[in-house]
């Protein structure tokens, strides 16, 4: 998934990619042009699965835990499968899942600020603004603005918010396949300055809804919905995502590691891994075939390779499952990926047929590096891209122990 800085998310055998003057309440946060490193190490690992999900409908979605806390109280909630998403920005909660009383992020009249979240397979999310302190492993943020996804929403829907027709609001667990959105990507607000009163045109992302009518609202990036991590006191400066490498034709569950910082302890070198600068949008260039692909990205929010489509890589679209590739037999490809920094190597990779790695062990396989579906003219190499590699995600602004600063992937 990504927005503003946006893309399509994956959920079960399905595709998934993917103003006013505005006060904070109780808002704080730490950051900064960093090597993202704390006097006193602590612990900065948190599981992270793979599995079915808690829909039992999932397919290759990670997820963790997240607990979240009434600002500067000790009265917190653990959520359990938090789907990670690198390819969007901040921490998002289905109401269903929470009941803590958050404060209201509002303007200085008191109306609340509300948020839309428009994906490109045309489903939306939309609910208000909060802010919670957020802890994973021995890290907190405090402070942070979150969005509780409403099952029930205070305001209706503007209709700028859904993107097209057939819309779905995925505000319960069945429909967005987990019980919340962490997203961890490359940018520190999940909008920036597009969404500020700097911008000259306002995209349709953040609302007030004074006497019940909704419209779009330009915010302050302090009052955005914040990427958790670089509001961190230490490991502030990215992430780091680790998942063992899976069999051709898939596996029922996987347990990898989701790790807070690049560079500051010892779990969390970059090593040998290259690294892959992007543009203020968060993409780099794929090349295959000689044709380079400039808005490709790194994405643990979509479920598969969503890789061209199958007229250029010469393979078969599924008749039943619609988006993704069925070759007779698994094919094996190979790209080259090139940061802004002209750094540039191969990828190798493969796609199977859909069909037989859904019915594969029962159907009840939920992880699979070799699922691929359509994306024409853009790479998203999605969580498949994630098994058997530690993949870096350095978020803007924040130094790598290489002297990079961010946006950038490293892998």
């Amino acid at each position: 998934m990504s927005l503003g800085h946006s893309s399509a998310a994956e959920f079960g055998p399905f595709l998934v990619f993917s103003a006013g003057l505005l006060v904070l309440i109780g808002c704080g946060g730490s950051g900064g042009s960093n090597p993202g490193g704390g006097s006193t190490p602590v612990d900065n690992t948190q599981a992270l699965q793979v599995n079915l999900g808690p829909a039992n409908n999932s397919t290759n979605e990670a997820f963790v835990a997240v607990t979240v806390c009434v600002p500067g109280s000790s009265s917190c909630q653990t959520i359990e499968n938090v789907e990670v998403d690198t390819g969007s920005e901040g921490l998002r909660v289905l109401s269903s899942q929470i009941s803590l009383s958050l404060p209201a992020i509002a303007d200085t009249s008191g109306n609340a600020l509300e948020e839309c979240v428009s994906f490109a397979d045309t489903s939306y999310v939309w609910g208000p603004v909060v802010s919670a302190d957020v802890q994973m492993a021995g890290e907190k943020a405090t402070s942070v603005p979150i969005q509780i996804i409403s099952a029930s929403p205070k305001f209706p829907v503007p209709s700028n918010c859904i993107s097209g027709a057939g819309a779905a609001d995925v505000n319960t667990v069945a429909a967005l396949g987990a019980n919340g959105i962490l997203g961890l990507g490359v940018f520190q607000q999940d909008c920036g300055f597009a969404c500020t009163s700097a911008s000259p045109q306002v995209p349709d992302v953040y609302y007030l809804c004074p006497n019940s009518v909704c419209r779009v609202s330009t915010v302050p990036l302090g009052s955005q919905l914040q990427n958790p991590v670089w509001f961190f006191p230490q490991d502030n400066n990215g992430v780091v995502i680790s998942l063992p490498s899976v069999p051709a034709d898939g596996v029922a569950s996987v347990s990898g590691s989701l790790i807070f910082g690049i560079g500051t302890q010892s779990d969390n070198a970059l090593g040998s891994a290259q690294v892959y600068t992007t543009d203020n949008a968060g993409n780099f260039q794929t090349t295959y075939h000689g044709i380079a692909y400039s808005q490709s990205y790194i994405d643990s929010g979509s479920n598969g390779l969503y890789i061209l489509d199958a007229s250029t890589l010469g393979i078969t679209d599924c008749s039943d499952f619609a988006g993704f590739y069925c070759p007779a037999s698994p094919v094996d490809f190979t790209a080259t990926n090139t940061g802004l920094n002209g750094v540039k190597a191969d990828v190798s990779f493969s796609i199977a047929n859909a069909d037989a790695l859904f019915a594969a062990n029962g159907g009840r396989n939920a992880a699979f590096d070799d699922l691929g579906g359509d994306n024409p003219q853009t790479v998203d190499w999605g969580l498949p891209f994630f098994y058997g590699r530690k993949v870096f995600v350095g978020i803007e602004g924040q130094l790598s122990p290489t002297g990079v600063t961010g946006p950038y992937w490293a892998y």
